[in-house]
C-alpha cells in the first residue's frame, strides 16, 4: 500500500487526512481541503490567512548564487543546491539532473509541511508528556523522600523510646535494690543500738555494785558478758554493679534498618518515537551450531504454562494450580505464593526492579506481588487479560480478547491505559484470539498468535516468545517440539531442535542471552546456551 505522504501520492488535506489539498492557512503552515477550511478557520486562538494552495508562495524570492551574483534558476539534485547559469556553464554539473528551483522548492516546501506536522502532531507532544511524566517523578520524589525520611525519624524515635524504657527499668532497679539495702543496714543498726544500750546499762550497774557496801548486791549480780561477747553479725552485701556492653556501630547500623541504594538508568521511549533506521549498538553473537543443554529444572507442574526469570540464578514459574513458585537453577524451591481468587495465574512476568505480575483470567486482573503482598493492579470489563510483559520503559504489555471475540494489545503504565494496538492500517483485526507478547531490542512488540499460527511469518503451532540482545526473535514450536529463531525482521534463521525439547510453552532469556524453555506437559525447565 502506498503511504498518503509518500512521492507517489497526491497531497492530502492536514485536517481530515482524506481530501486532496485546495487551500493554505500561511501563518499555520498548514493545507486543508475546502471541507475543512471553516473548522480550521474556527480556532479564534490563533490569526488564520487561508490563500489557494497554489498561491501559497505568491511571490517567491530566487535565491541568488553565492559565487556569481546572478538568480538560481535551477537545481542540481546531485549536489542539492541551486545553481545559477554560469554554474552549469562552468562544467561542475555534468551529466547531473537538473530541475526547475521553483518546482523543486515546491517539493521540498511539501516535505517540510510533513515534518512539520510530524513535530507539531507527534513528537511535540510527546516531549510533553515525557516533560509532564518528569513533573510527576520530581512531585512523587517529594512525596517518596519525604516518607523515607519520616520512616527513618520513626525508627529512631522507636529506639529512643525503647532505650528509655530500658534505663527507667534500669534505674527502677537500682532504687529499688538501695532500698532493700539501706532497710537491712537500718534493720541492723536498730539491732546494734538496742544491744549497746544493754552494754552501758550493765557498765552502770556493775559501777554501782561496785560503790556499794551492800554486799547482797555481789550476791545477787548474774553475769551477761557471755551473753554480749557475741556480737551481731555483719552483714554481707554483694553490691550490684552495671555492665555496660561496647557499642558496636557497624552492627547497630545492620539492626537499625538500611537504605537500598539509588539506581538511576536511562531508557528509550522506544512506544513514542519510531526510528526505523536505528540499529542495535550491542556486539554481534554468532549462533552456536549446536545449541547446548546446560541444566534441567523440575517444577513438578504438570502442566507447566510459563516462566519469567526474576535474576539470571531464580526462575518464577505457573502452572495448573493457585501457585506461583521460585526456582533456583539448581531446581530448589525458595518461595511459593498463592493467588487470592484460588485459581490458576494464566501468565507471569518480572519488571526490571524485580516485581512480579500476573494474570489471572478468571478475576479478568492483573496482579502485582510486592513484599510477599499481592495487590490488585487493574480490572478488566468486557475483556480477558491473556498474555502479559514488562517492557524496557517499565510499562506493561498486555493482550487480551473479548467476549465477542475481539482481540488487541494495551500498554499500561501502572493502571493507566497508554496505547492500544487492535487493528491494521485499513481497519482490518491484527490478531486472533490467542497471542503471547514480547518486546524486542529495538522497542518492536513481538506478538505469537497461535490462533492465527503466525508470528512475524511461517505457520506453525506458536506459543511463547522471547527476544534477545541481538534483537533475534524465539519462539516456542509447541507440537514440533522445536523452538524458532527470526531476525528483527522475521526472516527465519535457524531452529532449536537437539535438547530433547517437548512440548515448549513459555520462553525467556537471561542478561548472558540463555534461554530458558518451559516444557508444558513435562513440567520442566531447561536452560539452552545457543549463542
Amino acid at each position: 500500500m502506498v503511504s498518503r505522504y509518500s512521492a507517489q501520492d497526491i497531497l492530502r488535506c492536514g485536517l481530515c487526512e482524506t481530501n486532496v489539498v485546495q487551500s493554505h492557512c500561511q501563518p499555520c503552515h498548514f493545507n486543508l481541503c475546502k471541507v475543512c477550511v471553516g473548522e480550521h478557520l474556527s480556532d479564534s486562538a490563533k490569526k488564520h490567512r487561508v490563500v489557494p494552495y497554489t498561491e501559497r508562495f505568491s511571490t517567491p524570492k530566487i535565491p541568488k548564487c553565492p559565487k556569481h551574483s546572478k538568480n538560481c534558476e535551477l537545481y542540481c539534485e546531485q549536489c542539492d543546491i541551486p545553481v545559477c547559469s554560469t554554474c552549469i556553464s562552468s562544467g561542475k554539473h555534468i551529466g547531473h539532473y537538473l530541475s526547475d528551483v521553483l518546482q523543486s522548492v515546491g517539493s521540498k516546501t511539501e516535505d517540510i509541511e510533513k515534518e512539520l506536522k510530524e513535530l507539531e502532531t507527534k513528537i511535540h507532544p510527546q516531549y510533553e508528556e515525557i516533560t509532564s511524566r518528569i513533573k510527576t517523578k520530581k512531585e512523587d520524589l517529594e512525596i517518596h523522600y519525604s516518607n523515607l525520611a519520616t520512616a527513618v525519624t520513626k525508627q529512631g524515635e522507636d529506639w529512643h523510646r525503647e532505650i528509655n524504657i530500658i534505663v527507667n527499668k534500669q534505674k527502677s532497679d537500682i532504687d529499688e535494690m538501695k532500698t532493700k539495702h539501706l532497710a537491712a543496714l537500718n534493720k541492723q543498726e536498730n539491732e546494734v543500738k538496742h544491744i549497746t544500750a544493754e552494754v552501758n546499762q550493765c557498765i552502770i550497774d556493775l559501777k554501782k555494785i561496785l560503790e556499794s557496801n551492800d554486799i547482797s548486791l555481789a550476791y545477787g549480780y548474774k553475769s551477761r558478758n557471755a551473753e554480749l561477747r557475741c556480737l551481731p553479725p555483719d552483714l554481707n552485701v554483694t553490691l550490684p554493679s552495671f555492665s555496660p556492653y561496647p557499642i558496636n556501630t557497624e552492627q547497630l547500623h545492620k539492626i537499625f534498618g538500611s537504605l537500598s541504594a539509588l539506581s538511576i538508568t536511562t531508557e528509550e521511549h522506544g512506544y513514542t518515537m519510531e526510528a526505523p533506521e536505528a540499529v542495535s549498538c550491542t556486539p554481534a553473537k554468532p549462533l552456536l551450531d549446536e545449541p547446548e543443554l546446560i541444566t534441567t529444572i523440575d517444577t513438578g507442574y504438570k502442566p507447566l504454562r510459563s516462566s519469567a526469570l526474576l535474576r539470571d540464578e531464580e526462575i518464577w514459574t505457573c502452572g495448573d494450580d493457585k501457585l506461583i513458585k521460585l526456582y533456583n537453577l539448581k531446581g530448589k524451591l525458595l518461595k511459593s505464593i498463592k493467588t487470592k481468587s484460588g485459581k490458576k495465574p494464566h501468565d507471569i512476568t518480572v519488571t526490571r526492579s524485580g516485581d512480579l505480575f500476573f494474570v489471572d483470567k478468571n478475576a479478568r486482573t492483573v496482579n502485582i506481588v510486592k513484599n510477599k503482598q499481592i495487590n490488585e493492579v487493574f480490572r478488566l470489563q468486557g475483556w480477558v487479560p491473556n498474555s502479559i510483559c514488562s517492557s524496557s520503559s517499565g510499562d506493561l504489555l498486555v493482550t487480551m480478547y473479548s467476549d465477542e471475540e475481539q482481540s488487541k494489545v494495551v500498554r499500561y503504565y501502572g493502571s493507566t491505559e497508554k496505547q492500544t494496538i487492535q487493528f491494521d492500517s485499513e481497519g482490518k483485526p491484527l490478531y486472533s484470539s490467542g497471542k503471547y507478547i514480547s518486546e524486542n531490542r529495538n522497542l518492536d512488540i513481538c506478538v505469537a498468535d497461535n490462533g492465527a499460527s503466525a508470528v512475524v511469518v511461517g505457520l506453525f503451532a506458536p506459543y511463547g516468545i522471547t527476544t534477545d540482545s541481538q534483537s533475534q526473535i524465539l519462539i516456542a514450536d509447541y507440537y514440533n517440539y522445536c523452538i524458532h529463531i527470526l531476525d528483527q525482521d522475521g526472516q527465519f534463521l535457524r531452529y532449536i531442535d537437539n535438547c530433547d525439547l517437548q512440548n515448549p510453552w513459555s520462553l525467556c532469556v537471561d542478561t548472558s542471552d540463555n534461554l530458558f524453555v518451559a516444557e508444558s506437559i513435562s513440567g520442566k525447565v531447561k536452560k539452552i546456551r545457543y549463542m
